[in-house]
């Protein structure tokens, strides 16, 4: 009796011994599988090069920080583009259907017209120099198309930036439209034709019996080319530190960030359209695939032909 239970005890702890040994053994073989099958999935997902998640390949955007990873191709050219871009910056077409061009809202695609601005789908005539325009803003001379394009000119006239910013304009153009002294020769020109002018105009009040007239003296605004040129400068600055001051930041909507750049445009001074998408200099945001990133307008000046990357 003692001899069988001494048995049936040995064997039970071989067996306990036994499952204990498995038990330690299979996680030695599956780790390795685990890796490979964690390797396996990630191959077979795309990393986002913003921060290195890995997502579904059929995924446009990163579902960690909200970045595009994929590209897209235009509707009607075909050519690659950003999956978040509303513009084509090879053919100058609006791309998408479901988002109105002119004030952002949200179309199912079949609509002729925007049910929140009323805007044609098929784009909008300049009244003023008769360019036809996907935007609420006229790309080639900047005149409002739409109610909303309008009343955002006037709420920007109200600005106090704005109203500094033309006046700093009016300077400039001022400036610009100068005529400077091209030698000393016309410098003393200047001063004999002065000179004569305050001849003529005392004699002809001593005629009158006034013996000692005081003629009052025209201040000259001619100005030498170096002199200028420095007030030119400072007024750049002046009208670069308001630009800065008017620039458009990172907005949700390409339509809403275009319009308000439009409307704060000042006339009467060349600008260009710098984007924060690529950097780029376009003539107006109307150019820019995402101006939604933000951008900012600078002064090119007269006789400046720098590198706009246009969007005709």
């Amino acid at each position: 009796m003692n001899n069988d239970n001494h048995f049936d005890t040995s064997d039970t702890q071989r067996t306990v011994r036994s499952q204990q040994l498995q038990m330690e053994y299979v996680p030695v073989q599956d780790a390795p599988q685990e890796q490979m099958l964690m390797q396996q999935q990630k191959a077979a997902g795309k990393a986002c090069p913003f921060c290195g998640a890995v997502n579904d390949q059929e995924a446009v955007f990163c579902a960690q920080c909200g970045q595009p990873i994929s590209k897209t191709t235009c509707p009607h050219c075909g050519a690659e583009a950003d999956p978040d871009a509303d513009f084509c910056e090879v053919c100058h077409k609006y791309m998408r259907k479901d988002v109105c061009s002119y004030c952002g809202a949200r179309l199912n695609g079949s609509e002729a017209y925007c049910p929140e601005c009323g805007s044609p789908r098929g784009g909008v005539v300049c009244p003023t120099c008769h360019t036809l325009n996907d935007f609420a803003f006229c790309k080639k001379c900047g005149t409002a198309l739409t109610e909303e394009a309008r009343q955002l000119v006037k709420e920007l006239q109200q600005n106090p930036d704005y109203q500094e910013l033309m006046t700093a304009v009016q300077e400039y153009s001022k400036l610009e439209n100068s005529l400077p002294y091209d030698s000393e020769r016309d410098i003393r020109k200047e001063q004999a034709c002065q000179q004569l002018r305050e001849r003529v105009l005392t004699l002809l009040a001593q005629d009158e019996g006034i013996a000692d007239p005081d003629i009052p003296k025209i201040e000259t605004q001619r100005l030498t080319k170096d002199e200028l040129e420095e007030k030119k400068a400072e007024q750049v600055k002046r009208l670069s530190a308001i630009l800065d001051k008017l620039a458009i930041p990172v907005t949700p909507s390409p339509a809403k960030a275009r319009n308000y750049a439009m409307a704060s445009k000042p006339v009467g001074v060349r600008l260009a359209w710098v984007c924060n998408f690529k950097h780029a200099m376009h003539s107006s945001p109307c150019g820019c695939a995402k101006p939604q990133m933000g951008g900012k307008w600078v002064i090119l000046g007269k006789n400046n032909l720098t590198d706009i990357k246009d969007d005709k």
